[in-house]
């Protein structure tokens, strides 16, 4: 029987020092990751070059993976564009890495409700990067999320640890 203090994957439990390790080390990671797409995220604004593009399709993708019984949506816009005399396609509607989900469809929909197929639109290429064009020239909230994320896991590992090293 697990303890209240221990960590169980599968049927095996993990003691709390081993689970505490892991978590710190998952949440350093996922926070890492976040602020580094903060970061490129904030550059990629701040330089980019606006071009004329021509949105090839939209629509949303859709998934209900993990641990979750919800479905996440994501806008997705398939756009070409010229910069510099060579030609790029792009997907990226913000300009971080990690993309917004949407909890309902209509609110994914409303995203890519102002991109019509065949149109021109602007999109917004930053110089040291041309193939990672975006169209919304805006802060996306997916690496503050990730931040988050991983700030909690590596408060619960440091939790953990804490337990582990008190025990008798």
């Amino acid at each position: 029987m697990a303890s209240e203090s221990s960590i169980t994957i599968g049927d095996r439990d993990i003691d709390p020092v081993r689970g505490g390790l892991l978590f710190l080390f998952i949440g350093l990671a996922v926070t890492g990751y976040g602020g580094y797409d903060y970061f490129q995220q904030e550059q990629a604004i701040d330089t980019a070059v606006s071009v004329d593009a021509t949105i090839i399709e939209t629509g949303v993708e859709s998934d209900s993976t993990g641990s979750s019984t919800s479905t996440d949506y994501y806008p997705t816009v398939r756009f070409e564009y010229t910069y510099q005399g060579q030609s790029y396609t792009s997907t990226n509607v913000y300009p971080a890495t990690v993309r917004p989900s949407y909890d309902t469809q209509s609110a994914a929909m409303d995203v890519v409700d102002e991109y019509e197929t065949n149109s021109t639109a602007t999109a917004y290429i930053p110089p040291e990067s041309p193939g990672d064009a975006f169209l919304k020239n805006q802060r996306s909230n997916g690496p503050v999320i990730a931040v988050g994320i991983g700030v909690i896991s590596m408060l619960f590992g440091g939790r953990s640890l804490f337990i582990g090293y008190r025990k008798p």
